[in-house]
């Protein structure tokens, strides 16, 4: 078997695909983690048969039409998140014309509510009032209103009257920068500082913040300009209102240079170690845009997909002038564990009303090891673990299968564990468990470095978890 290798022994190794540094010689301590192979982080060797495949989401439905005198055919911006049983959709209501650019109404920021993230209501909140009457469901106007995106904060020392924060660009209401607020309910909102608390960057976009529990800090990212091309930053704050110099995302070496209008990032739940981001790539050319995929282990180093993750032509009339837009949101399928649903906009200045679509991926299934017909083997790294059972989100096609050998960080295989003893892992499921034909026990293992080496023919590995029952 031919492999490419990953790894150079002895000497600290800095991936490609954007992780932290790492001694090669040191195992990667997973302990009972998820591991998704959205990088290269555990890949040691892989075969030239093998390749890592992103996958593109599945259109469902139209889920909000946005019809509302108060909306309109440029309403974007949007933000959804689980809260509880509730899901929450926050959003720019606003109407323009596409010959001028220029709005046809002021803009105001919307919130809609769902129980299963697919049905969406707007209730009358007598908030705000539009035309004389608060029958409506806006919950900011003026200052915020531009780009409002707000995120519960499960800080353990956020008080009460502050469980729900927002982050939102000023202008034109306001001075340049981010203003932030806070708010007991999700719904009534107030401004923490009258001035804003972020001034370096450009925020003519979907700029967002979120708690960070591992970091133990708030994190922002939004929009800037580097040499006339948009660009994203980052910076963090303990109190989320001072925050640090910000630093601009950095990609790795022949990453093409390319316009990020939004950016969409956000810890991923399940494997909240892990950043994954949903950029919108602009063509200044004929104002196309289109959401791609990215991810990071450290929150400042991504790796971005060229591929685009939602097309111009996935289903209907995207393939306008802004007519793409990735919402700010990865929230999991109310009756299906193996499905998660985002969402992205559509018909963005083509009539009088514009349109958000919900999109279904796999659970894990954003980067997939894939093998076709010919075998490919793959081996990680030396690694650690806690636990006594090995879970793959895995699915064999046809005639295919998984099989998985446990060596010994010099390539010997551990005895029990060898490719002969293990079980073909086939059919399609996001825990399968692996399971060797022998008396081994894995929990002997638990906290002894090994490899893994996984053998796939006809087969996509997505993840891998080591667990306790």
């Amino acid at each position: 078997m031919r492999f490419l290798t990953r790894s150079l022994i002895l000497m600290i190794c800095l991936s490609l695909m954007g992780r932290a540094a790492v001694i090669a010689d040191e195992p990667l301590a997973l302990g009972s983690r998820l591991e998704l192979f959205v990088d290269d982080f555990l890949i040691d060797q892989m075969a030239p048969e093998l390749t890592l495949r992103m996958h593109q989401p599945a259109p469902g439905d139209v889920v909000l039409i946005t019809d509302k005198p108060w909306e309109g055919n440029t309403c974007a911006y949007y933000t959804i998140f689980k809260d509880g049983d509730v899901y929450r959709m926050y959003y720019r209501g606003s109407h323009g014309d596409l010959k001028t650019q220029k709005s046809l109404h002021p803009e105001v920021t919307c919130y809609a509510e769902s129980r299963d993230g697919i049905n969406w209501t707007r209730p009358n909140l007598g908030l705000v009032e539009w035309d004389g009457k608060k029958e409506n469901n806006i919950i900011l106007d003026g200052l915020g209103s531009h780009c409002f995106v707000a995120f519960r904060d499960n800080n353990p020392n956020s008080p009460p009257e502050a469980r729900y924060k927002g982050i939102s660009r000023g202008r034109p209401h306001g001075s340049k920068g981010l203003y932030v607020f806070q708010s007991p309910d999700a719904v009534h909102w107030s401004v923490l500082r009258d001035q804003p608390v972020i001034t370096d960057g450009a925020f003519d976009s979907q700029n967002l913040a979120f708690w960070d529990p591992l970091s133990g800090s708030y994190v922002d990212y939004h929009r800037t300009f580097v040499e006339g091309v948009r660009a994203i930053m980052t910076c963090t704050s303990t109190d989320f209102l001072e925050w640090s110099e910000p630093k601009l995302l950095q990609y790795p070496e022949g990453t093409p240079k390319q316009h990020l209008y939004t950016n969409a990032i956000q810890p991923y739940s399940r494997a909240p170690h892990i950043r994954l981001g949903f950029p919108t790539r602009y063509r200044p050319s004929d104002s196309q845009v289109e959401p791609i995929l990215m991810s990071s282990r450290d929150g400042l180093n991504f790796h971005r997909w060229n591929e685009a993750l939602i097309p111009p032509d996935a289903p209907h009339e995207r393939d306008g002038n802004r007519s793409n837009y990735m919402a700010h949101g990865l929230v999991p399928h109310p009756e299906d564990e193996a499905l998660m649903l985002m969402y992205a906009s559509e018909a963005y200045y083509e009539g009088p009303d514009s349109r958000l679509r919900y999109f279904s991926i796999r659970t894990d299934g954003f980067v997939s090891v894939s093998a076709k017909q010919e075998v490919g083997d793959l081996i990680t790294h030396p690694l650690t673990f806690t636990g006594n059972r090995l879970i793959l989100n895995c699915v064999s096609h046809d005639t295919g299968n998984i099989r998985v050998e446990l060596q010994r960080p010099d390539g010997t295989p551990v005895p029990g564990f060898e490719l002969e003893h293990s079980v073909p892992v086939i059919g399609d499921a996001i825990a399968a468990e692996v399971r060797w034909n022998s008396q081994a026990r894995l929990s002997e293992l638990a906290g002894t470095p090994v490899r893994i080496l996984f053998r796939l023919q006809q087969a996509d590995l997505y993840s891998l978890q080591f667990q306790s029952p």
